[in-house]
């Protein structure tokens, strides 16, 4: 395994959309498992999108069982060509970004979602999800379209916060 070098902002690659997946194959598992061991050894990160690691490809993982909070959760996830079939119960919540690593910002984000999405074989899936789950599958999404945390401020002055390191 190798562990794959975070792109980080004003990259251009960030700023691209990416393709959704047609094959499944070994080589989409062997970079499955270089992109998850990237997403591990970054301590308290919650997700990852193939292109913040260079690939533009429709994949990201998220694990919020990381998190320095507890918060309930389904583990570790793969999901790959996901859409977001509905949403709701919007809130402003902070968040943070390995691309973006010297600040926060609160972003507007449905706190209830369901997820399409297809799995590491190619399978449909469905999950339904809430709260900082559904808002960290949220924030790995955006980066698929080139959309960055920044993108979906209005005010940096009072939306933006440098990050406090621990």
């Amino acid at each position: 395994m190798t562990l794959l070098k975070v792109l980080e902002y004003p990259e251009p690659i960030l700023k691209q959309v990416s393709k959704e997946v047609v094959q499944f194959d070994s080589s989409l598992e062997i970079f499955l498992s270089d992109f998850i061991e990237t997403l591990n050894s970054h301590k308290y990160c919650v997700g990852l999108a193939a292109p913040q690691v260079g690939n533009l490809q429709r994949i990201i993982a998220i694990d919020i069982s990381r998190a320095r909070k507890p918060h309930p959760n389904n583990g570790p996830l793969i999901l790959i060509n996901p859409k977001i079939l509905e949403s709701s119960n919007f809130k402003n919540v902070r968040e943070g970004c390995l691309s973006i690593p010297d600040f926060t910002a609160n972003v507007k984000r449905a706190m209830n979602i369901v997820v399409a999405y297809q799995n590491v074989q190619g399978e449909a899936k469905t999950l339904a999800t809430k709260d900082f789950e559904a808002h960290a599958i949220q924030h790995e999404m955006d980066h698929l379209d080139g959309i960055l945390f920044l993108d979906k401020i209005s005010n940096p002055a009072s939306e933006l916060f440098r990050r406090v390191k621990y």
